[in-house]
């Protein structure tokens, strides 16, 4: 079974920087694109950044130049390295993937890490 797992959430100062990962577990044959999105509090779930299995990356306009992602497809992880950091940050960050299982090619999504940027 598949699972994405993610870390590093925590509170943080408004400038600051934090980094969250996402380690893809289980049993899975291929790996496509990974992302990250995020859901404030009375909000829409958006798209924040993504990257294929290649390498090429994709950012929402508000984070351009601040967020970075990136992925080791050896540990089956991707990272989101996250600069700047503004309280209008502040969201449960969600980790994506396609993931080929077999004959089955599904999205899977993590249970959620809560960001915190406050002072």
């Amino acid at each position: 079974q598949v699972q994405l797992v993610e870390s590093g959430g925590v509170l943080v100062q408004p400038g600051g920087s934090l980094r969250v990962s996402c380690a893809v577990s289980g049993s899975s044959t291929t790996i496509y694109a990974m992302g990250w999105y995020r859901q404030a509090p009375g909000k829409q779930r958006e798209l924040v950044a993504s990257i294929t299995n290649s390498g090429t990356s994709t950012y929402a306009d508000s984070v351009k130049g601040r967020f970075t992602i990136s992925r080791d497809n050896a540990k089956n992880t991707i990272y989101l390295q996250m600069n700047s950091l503004k309280p209008e940050d502040t969201a449960v960050y969600y980790c994506n993937a396609v993931i080929r299982v077999g004959f089955s090619v599904n999205n899977y999504w993590g249970q959620g890490t809560q960001v915190t940027v406050s002072s």
